[in-house]
């Protein structure tokens, strides 16, 4: 794999973004258009510059892991925790050419290990430690060991009891972390004097309540904690050691979204801190300031954010992605888009095939009619300007343009009727997308996940390619509360497979009355087992292909096949769990003769979630029943490929692959 070298660089994908504590520099994993990843650090100016992306490729053409975990430093370098079952190994990346310079710096043996940044310290010399490293093993306890970037061996300085996720610092010297520890069922905050190695508690609000830190900032004391002790689980706040008690405002508790603070700045009215606001697909962007008591909505592009960012006067940055903008730094200057007022409400939704209405921000209840100036209907003077246009108080930095000069496929939120209720669809193809020639139904793997609206490579190249695209969250889908994701607990391919027989019937059967063909499915991991049991179970016609990535036959096969994290994972989810309707069993092997559409598999073979041994089970049962392979169906194993097939080095041929046989039902 050859990466591009240089100062910018063309990254399709970025990950894991992470910023350094003075905000001088952010780190992520990049991909290029081949698939393979690697580490960029990024060079934030303080004076709210340009941010300015710096590859960090590796020698030998290796591609970075792309589960690394990553610790931007202020010096440019980049922290590497890269892991090997239970070895993991600390390396630093800095700038060299024609390759980055790699440190080896020690490996640790633990069933599993995390990195928490120190705080910067002005003046640190090499020796000064720069992370803490939190290793669990099998038993309930956690070790802590100080990072140093000299050379010198990690320094062990804590074993205590207890698991522990989260970390905020209590101050600037990086002696005192707040850890989230689990213990009995519960969550509690408690503070790790790393000095000493003793543990002590924090937050205990309620008897039995889930109590987690936050936000803290070590001048004021100025605290964000997140407790179910009021009744639900919500944001409070308060200041630590004050005497007062926390307090948790109407405002911070909107039902069906999840609040998130990323950032925290304070001003001469107190502290101001930017919430990411999640539901669905979308994210949308609020301030809060405790001195005002209200939340002001940001008016931000539609799109997704990435639930971290650094505010400085330099800015609040956050990672950003739309549909037709990969991954990159945003800039915003908040009190330019405060002054930007509130966004005019929507008119009523249009009424549109398959009583399908506009989501507007792709938020509900009373952000659901909310149009921002950069959607239609938004604003006259910001109405037409993209994400990375200079709008007063937004700017993105780092977003790679198509390489034929011309632009990314855009995609909108669209809400369509299901048989339960409505669901959230990602689309593309433009207000003639029903109309499209050729239509695909595109499912997410997970099951606890969701298509979001951001830049996904796949749907892109299928979206180039002339495809319509409908990517809906059937229920199973997480971003739409507890009891649209539990829906499918114990119940594998059972609402879910409902939701998407639905929707398969309805398009069908508006593109029949157009002339059309009916739509292709397409699915990945869980994804790809619920595009084959739709094929399966949908009557003759209404689906036009089949293709499917790294795909599962029945839970119980899963089960019985799989690593243990896997394993476990499906036994918590109820995926083993036999369903007892008319339909009969979940089972792709025992409906492999319903299989009769053109269906093209693909699986990597070393897929390390789901065995190729279930995509080589489909094969040889499809030959058995008297399938020709290359006319009825196509089997592609990719070599060296992991579960993330299509997110690895070789991964944009794989996407042109898909797409062709999606268009026409050949693979090219």
């Amino acid at each position: 794999m050859n990466v591009v070298i240089g100062t910018t660089t063309q990254a399709l994908r970025r990950l894991s973004f992470g910023f350094a504590g003075d905000g001088s520099h952010a780190a992520c994993l990049a991909s290029a258009a081949d698939g393979g990843w690697y580490v960029e650090s990024w060079r934030l100016p303080a004076d709210g510059g340009p941010a300015a992306p710096v590859a960090l490729p590796l020698s030998g053409n290796r591609s970075e892991q792309l589960h690394s975990q990553l610790l931007a430093l202020p010096d440019g370098s980049v922290l590497v925790c890269r892991h090997d079952g239970e070895r993991h190994h600390l390396v630093r990346l800095s700038y060299g050419e024609p390759t980055a310079v790699e440190q080896q710096l020690a490996t640790l043996r633990m069933p599993g290990l995390r990195l928490i940044a120190l705080p910067v310290r002005p003046g640190a010399g090499p020796g000064t430690p720069v992370a803490v490293a939190l290793g669990t093993d099998t038993r309930p306890a956690t070790t802590a060991w100080l990072i140093r970037t000299d050379g010198s061996e990690p320094e062990r300085v804590a074993e205590f009891p207890g698991l522990h996720g989260g970390g905020a610092w209590l101050d600037h010297a990086g002696a005192l972390l707040a850890l989230d520890r689990v213990n009995a069922g519960l969550v509690r905050s408690v503070v790790l004097d790393l000095r000493s190695g003793v543990v002590t508690p924090l937050l205990e609000i309620g008897e039995r309540s889930n109590d987690r830190l936050v936000l803290f900032d070590p001048d004021s004391r100025f605290a964000m904690v997140r407790s179910d002790a009021p009744g639900t689980d919500r944001l409070g706040w308060g200041v630590l050691g004050g005497g007062e008690p926390l307090r948790f405002p109407e405002c911070l508790h909107v039902t069906g979204m999840f609040l998130r603070p990323v950032a925290l700045r304070q001003a001469a009215d107190g502290p101001r801190v930017a919430l990411q606001i999640d539901h669905g697909a979308g994210s949308a962007l609020a301030l809060w300031r405790p001195a005002v008591g209200r939340l002001d909505r940001l008016p931000v592009p539609p799109g997704r954010l990435g639930a971290v960012g650094h505010w400085s006067a330099a800015g609040l940055r956050l990672p950003y992605s739309s549909p037709d903008h990969p991954a990159a730094l945003a800039t915003l200057d908040v009190d330019a888009l405060l002054a930007h007022g509130p966004a005019p409400a929507a008119a009523g939704p249009m009424p549109l095939p398959l009583q399908l209405a506009p989501l507007g921000s792709g938020l509900p209840g009373p952000w659901r009619d909310t149009v921002l100036p950069w959607q239609p209907g938004g604003a006259p003077a910001a109405r037409t300007a993209p994400p990375g246009s200079p709008v007063a108080g937004w700017r993105l930095d780092g977003s790679t343009p198509p390489g034929d000069g011309g632009r990314w496929q855009p995609a909108q939120s669209l809400e369509l009727a299901g048989p339960a209720g409505p669901l959230e669809a990602v689309v593309y193809g433009g207000d003639a997308w029903l109309s499209s020639p050729h239509l695909v139904l595109a499912l997410h793997g997970g099951p606890a996940d969701a298509w979001r609206l951001e830049f996904d490579p796949a749907l892109q190249r299928m979206a180039t390619e002339g495809l319509a695209v409908v990517a809906p969250n059937q229920r199973g889908s997480t971003g739409y509360g507890v009891a649209h994701a539990l829906a499918i607990r114990g119940a594998w391919g059972g609402p879910d497979l409902d939701d998407v027989l639905y929707l398969l019937d309805g398009i069908a059967g508006q593109r029949a009355a157009l002339g059309l063909e009916p739509p292709a499915l397409f699915g990945v991991s869980y994804g790809a087992f619920l595009a084959l049991l739709a094929t399966a179970h949908a009557p003759a016609g209404q689906v036009a292909r089949c293709a499917v990535v790294a795909p599962f036959l029945s839970g119980a096969r899963l089960l019985a096949e799989a690593a243990p994290p896997v394993r476990a994972l499906t036994t918590r989810l109820g995926g083993g769990e036999p369903i007892a309707d008319a339909r009969g069993p979940r089972d792709v092997l025992q409906l492999a003769h319903r299989l009769t559409a053109p269906l093209l598999v693909v699986h990597g073979n070393r897929d390390e979630v789901v065995p190729v041994s279930q995509s080589r089970s489909l094969r040889h049962e499809l030959l058995r029943i008297g399938r020709a392979e290359g006319t009825d169906f196509r089997y592609v194993e990719a070599a060296g490929s992991g579960h993330e097939v299509l997110a690895e080095e070789g991964g944009a041929v794989l996407h042109e692959l898909l797409a062709a046989f999606l268009r026409t039902g050949r693979p090219g």
